[in-house]
């Protein structure tokens, strides 16, 4: 399950860095196309969509890498058991929060589809096409935080501190700058 999961978020995170990738192109090819006349408004809707996809697919990545902002100035000072209870009661906060989002991610998707919503700009397509990217990102999100107050649980360190303490040992610190 470890290698599903792990695999999963790496998966995600590819998908988030290939949106951004997309967004990156498409930006500079309607940059070079009007310079030659040709139309290209619907590349503006495409562009918002994928950087939703890739906000929100990159969460559980993000999250597991250690890559999420955390105030730690508290905990950091907390005994090992007093930090395992701190962590386990922001995971917990964490999990309803997230899981709410996904929540109202899915019920949000649902109804554009029940509903046949349309975008509104010039590339009419279904709007529960591009939502999906939100729906996955938010529940894949949610399995990530249960993942980690699952491990926590377990009495384990959390996987993203001890993602930051690696990068920090091999003296890598731009995540800190």
């Amino acid at each position: 399950m470890r290698k599903f999961l792990d695999f999963l978020y790496l998966v995600a995170g590819g998908i988030a860095a290939l949106c951004v990738l997309a967004i990156c192109i498409l930006m500079i090819g309607q940059s070079v196309f009007r310079e030659f006349g040709f139309k290209t408004g619907a590349v503006n809707d495409i562009v918002a969509w994928l950087c939703a996809a890739a906000a929100f697919l990159a969460m559980s990545h993000a999250f597991k890498h250690g890559d999420f902002v955390r105030v730690t100035l508290l905990i950091e000072k907390l005994n090992p058991r007093d930090r395992q209870r701190t962590e386990l009661f922001s995971l917990a906060i964490a999990a309803a929060a997230v899981g709410y989002l996904a929540c109202w991610a899915t019920l949000f998707t649902y109804e554009s589809w029940e509903f046949k919503d349309m975008a509104g700009g010039l590339l009419p397509i279904p709007m529960w096409i591009p939502q999906l990217s939100f729906l996955i990102g938010a529940w894949l999100f949610f399995i990530a935080v249960i993942d980690e107050l699952v491990i926590v649980a377990r009495g384990n360190r959390p996987t993203y501190v001890v993602a930051v303490e690696q990068r920090h040992a091999q003296g890598d610190f731009s995540s800190d700058v």
